[in-house]
C-alpha cells in the first residue's frame, strides 16, 4: 500500500500539467492540409434539426485523428457532451487506431474505473465492471441491449461511449455503474476506401478493409471487414481465427425521411485463456506465459445483427425515430482450466492446498472441464419522438418514448472426466499438471451431458425526458421510466427442488419499476459547464435470465441510486475537453450469498468517488487523452460469508491512464503513456490479493496523405501484471500480455 502513493500523485500531475498548460494557451487551430477521415464526413445526425446541422462542417475540418469527444450517438442522451449531467467517456476511432486497440476490450481497458472481468465457469465473453459494479448486460449497440457472451471487436466501430452511473431512466434494467455504448460506422455521401494490414511479434496477422460508396444524390453504401489469424497474445495456448463483415445502407440521406439498414456478421474460432488460480492469498504466479489449457480447446461463437432504423423530421423542431434490431449469437465451447493449486501424495493423487511453500515448480494444477453451448437472441423495438418547444420564458427539448424488448437465453452444460497420473477424477475433472510450465496436451474424454438452463423475458417501457432551459445560464432535466419486466428460468436437474441444493428447477417474476433522473446544469457561457444530478436504476434477480437462488421464489431486484456533482470544460475553441465529477452510488437489496451458497436480498454495496478527464488538443502538435478515478468501494452489509466492509471484487481503489503523441513536420508522430491500476481482490471476501500495476504502451507512425505506417509497441517494460480477474475458484485472473509490437499499414483510396 506504501507505494501506490507516489504512483497516484505522479498520474495525477501528469494529467494536471497539459490542463495548466491548456489554460495559458488562447488560440487553437487544425493542423493545414489535413482531411478528413470517412467517419468524420458523414451527415449530422437526422434527428438534429436542420439548423443545428452546421457544426458537421466544422467537424469535419478536424485532423483524422483527432481525440477531441465527439458528440454522442444516441439521440435520448442529449447530443453534446456539456448537455449530459453525469460522467461520459468516448474513445473514438482515431484514439483507438492510435493505440492499436483492435478488439474490445483492448479499446475500453484504459479507461479509468473500468476494470476486466474474464470467462467465468457459466459466463463467457467480454465481461465488464463499471465503477465497482458489474456491466456485463450493460453493453449496447447503437442504443440497442448487446446482451450477448461473445467476444467484441472494433472493425466496425466509430466509437465508444460509456456513461458512467445509474440510468434505467434512458436504459431500462441494469447499468448499476454505468453502460458503455458501441457506434457503428454509418455510410455517407463521401466516396471513400481504407485498407489495413497489421501483424504482430507474436504472429497474428489482421486485415480490414472499409468502403463507402454513394449510389444516388441520396444514398450510400458501405460494408466493413475483418479478418485476422495467430496467437492473440504472448500467452501459451492463445490463437483465434476471426472473420467478420458489417454491410449498412443509408437511404435519404438529407431528405425528411432517412432509412439506415445494417448488418453485422462475425465468427469466432478462439482458444480463450482462463488465466491461473490463487495461490497462499494471491493470484499464482508461473512463468508469465504459462496457461493450463488444452491445445485443442475452443470457444466458437456466431453472431447476426440486423438493424432497420428510420428517422422522418416533420419539420426542424419536431423528429420521429424508429429502430428495430435482432441480435442472435451461439457460442459453442470446450475449454479447459485450471482452478485449484495442490501437490501430489505418494499414491500420485493430487491433493488441493491452497497455502504452502511458493515455490511453483514443485505445484500442480487440477484442470476442469468448462464445455457448454449458448443460445443469446435479442429483438428490441424502439419509437422516440422529440420536440423543442416553447412555453413562455421557458425552452423545451422533450423526448418521448417506449421499448419493447424481448430475450431468450439457453446453456447446455458439459462436463469432462479424466485421471490424474491414472486416478480416476471426479466428474468435471480434467487431469492434473504441472504449475511451472504449459502441458498444452490433448484429450479425446466424452462429454457427459448436464444442466439445460432456459430463460426468456419480456420488457414494455414507456419513458419521458424534458431539458428545459430557464434562463439562458441554467437548463433543469428530469426524466422518468416505467418498466414492466416479465421473466421465467428454468433448469433441467433438480426438478424436485430438493432442500440444500442451489439450483431452481423453474422461476417466474414479474417487476414494475419506476426510474428517475434529475439534474440541472449551470452553463455561464459556451466553455463551462457545471452539473448536479441524481439517477436511479434497478437489476431484476432474472436479469441475466439464470437463477440458482435455490429458492423457487424470486428475489426483489436490487434498486440504485447515484449522486453526482461535476464540471466540464471546453478550452482552446473547443479543441480540449476537461472533466471532473464527485459521485456516489449506492445499490439497496443487493444479492448475497449465504454459508449454504443460497442469496438473499439484504445486502448493501456503496462506492463514493471522484474522476477527472482529458481530452483533445493542446496545441495543433500534441494531443492528449486520460483520467484518473478514485473508488472507495464497500460492502456495507454482507450475509452469512461475511462481506462486510470487504472491497467489492476487481475495484481499485485508484486508476488512471495518460495517452498522448506528437506530431513532426505533418507527418512524423511519436507517443505512448502509462496505465495504472491499484491493488484489487479477487472475490468478495477480500482473502485474494491481485497486485497494482502500471504498464507502459507506446507508437511511432509516418503518416501521408493516402497512407500511413504505424508501429505501436504493448507493455514497453514487459511488466507482469493480471488484466482480467473474476470470482469462480475462489478468486482467478489472467495475466496481461508481455512485450509485443504491432506493424500496422493503412491505406487511402
Amino acid at each position: 500500500m506504501k507505494r501506490r502513493l507516489p504512483v497516484k500523485t505522479a498520474m495525477v500531475g501528469l494529467l494536471v500539467t497539459p490542463a495548466a498548460m491548456a489554460q495559458q494557451t488562447t488560440d487553437q487551430q487544425s493542423p493545414e492540409g489535413s482531411e478528413p477521415s470517412i467517419a468524420q464526413t458523414q451527415p449530422a445526425d437526422p434527428a438534429v434539426p436542420a439548423a443545428t446541422m452546421a457544426p458537421v462542417t466544422v467537424t469535419g475540418s478536424r485532423p483524422s485523428d483527432d481525440f477531441l469527444p465527439p458528440p454522442v450517438s444516441i439521440n435520448r442522451l442529449g447530443g453534446e457532451v456539456r448537455d449530459i449531467p453525469q460522467s461520459v467517456v468516448i474513445i473514438d476511432r482515431a484514439l483507438m487506431q492510435s493505440q492499436g486497440a483492435t478488439s474490445f476490450q483492448s479499446a475500453v481497458r484504459n479507461t479509468p474505473g473500468l476494470t476486466i472481468g474474464a470467462a467465468e465457469g457459466g459466463t463467457i465473453g467480454n465481461n465488464i465492471n463499471l465503477n465497482g459494479f458489474s456491466a456485463r448486460t450493460d453493453i449496447y449497440l447503437d442504443g440497442m441491449r448487446d446482451r450477448a457472451q461473445y467476444y467484441r471487436d472494433t472493425f466496425a466501430l466509430e466509437q465508444i461511449e460509456i456513461l458512467m452511473g445509474p440510468s434505467s431512466m434512458l436504459f431500462g434494467r441494469g447499468s448499476t455503474g454505468g453502460v458503455i455504448n458501441q457506434v457503428m460506422k454509418k455510410p455517407s455521401l463521401a466516396k471513400a476506401t481504407e485498407l489495413s494490414a497489421s501483424v504482430t511479434s507474436n504472429g497474428l496477422t489482421r486485415f480490414t478493409a472499409d468502403v463507402n460508396q454513394p449510389m444516388d444524390t441520396d444514398a450510400a453504401a458501405r460494408v466493413n471487414m475483418m479478418f485476422q489469424r495467430g496467437k492473440a497474445t504472448t500467452r501459451d495456448l492463445t490463437d483465434v481465427l476471426d472473420f467478420g463483415i458489417a454491410p449498412s445502407v443509408k437511404l435519404g440521406i438529407g431528405t425528411p425521411t432517412e432509412i439506415t439498414l445494417s448488418a453485422l456478421l462475425q465468427h469466432n474460432h478462439d482458444n480463450v485463456d482462463y488465466g491461473v488460480p490463487n495461490y497462499n492469498g494471491y493470484l499464482l504466479t508461473p512463468p508469465r506465459n504459462t496457461n493450463y489449457g488444452l491445445s485443442d480447446d475452443y470457444t466458437n461463437s456466431d453472431q447476426i445483427m440486423l438493424n432497420a432504423t428510420v428517422d422522418h423530421k416533420f419539420n426542424k423542431n419536431l423528429v420521429l425515430r424508429n429502430q428495430s434490431q435482432f441480435n442472435w449469437v451461439n457460442t459453442d465451447v470446450r475449454q479447459t482450466s485450471g482452478a485449484v493449486v495442490g501437490v501430489l501424495n505418494g499414491t500420485w493423487n493430487f491433493v488441493a492446498t491452497p497455502y504452502g511453500p511458493n515455490d511453483p515448480s514443485t505445484l500442480f494444477v487440477r484442470q476442469i472441464s468448462r464445455d457448454r453451448n449458448i443460445n443469446d437472441i435479442t429483438v428490441t423495438n424502439q419509437t422516440e419522438l422529440t420536440a423543442k418547444f416553447d412555453t413562455g420564458p421557458l425552452s423545451h427539448n422533450l423526448l418521448v418514448g417506449f421499448e419493447v424488448d424481448y430475450d431468450s437465453y439457453s446453456s447446455k452444460t458439459f462436463q469432462r472426466q479424466g485421471r490424474c497420473n491414472g486416478n480416476l477424477l471426479v466428474i468435471g475433472q480434467v487431469n492434473c499438471v504441472a504449475a511451472s510450465y504449459t502441458t498444452g496436451y490433448t484429450n479425446n474424454l466424452p462429454e457427459i451431458p448436464g444442466n439445460y438452463a432456459t430463460g426468456q423475458a419480456w420488457d414494455f417501457a414507456p419513458y419521458i425526458n424534458d431539458t428545459i432551459q430557464v434562463i439562458p445560464e441554467i437548463k433543469v432535466v428530469g426524466g422518468v421510466r416505467l418498466d414492466n419486466y416479465w421473466a421465467q428460468t428454468g433448469n433441467s436437474i433438480n426438478l424436485a427442488n430438493t432442500a440444500g441444493s442451489t439450483v431452481t428447477p423453474y422461476m417466474q417474476q414479474n417487476v414494475n419499476f419506476v426510474s428517475w433522473r434529475g439534474g440541472i446544469l449551470f452553463q455561464p457561457d459556451k466553455v463551462q459547464s457545471y452539473y448536479f444530478s441524481y439517477s436511479t436504476s434497478f437489476n431484476p434477480s432474472l436479469e441475466q435470465l439464470v437463477s440458482t437462488t435455490g429458492s423457487t421464489a424470486p428475489l426483489p431486484p436490487e434498486n440504485n441510486e447515484a449522486f453526482e456533482l461535476g464540471a466540464k470544460y471546453d478550452l482552446l475553441n473547443g479543441g480540449l475537453s476537461l472533466t471532473g465529477a464527485l459521485f456516489q452510488i449506492t445499490k439497496n437489496n443487493a444479492r448475497t450469498q449465504n454459508a449454504d451458497g443460497t442469496y438473499t436480498a439484504q445486502g448493501q454495496v456503496r462506492v463514493k468517488g471522484f474522476r477527472t478527464g482529458v481530452a483533445g488538443r493542446i496545441t495543433p502538435e500534441w494531443q492528449v487523452w486520460g483520467g484518473y478515478t478514485y473508488l472507495d468501494a464497500r460492502i456495507t452489509n454482507g450475509t452469512a460469508v461475511n462481506t462486510t466492509g470487504m472491497t467489492p471484487l476487481n475495484t481499485p481503489t485508484d486508476s488512471a491512464t495518460l495517452w498522448t503523441t506528437y506530431t513532426f513536420d505533418k507527418k512524423w508522430e511519436i507517443g505512448g503513456g502509462p496505465t495504472y491500476q491499484g491493488l484489487r481482490y479477487a472475490n468478495n471476501t477480500n482473502t485474494v490479493i491481485v497486485p497494482a500495476f502500471i504498464r507502459f504502451d507506446a507508437t511511432a507512425a509516418y503518416k501521408m496523405e493516402k497512407y500511413d505506417v504505424r508501429l505501436n509497441v504493448f507493455n514497453l517494460t514487459n511488466t507482469y501484471y493480471y488484466e482480467a480477474v473474476m470470482a469462480s475458484d475462489g478468486g482467478r485472473g489472467v495475466p496481461g500480455s508481455g512485450l509485443t509490437a504491432m506493424l500496422t499499414l493503412n491505406y487511402r483510396m
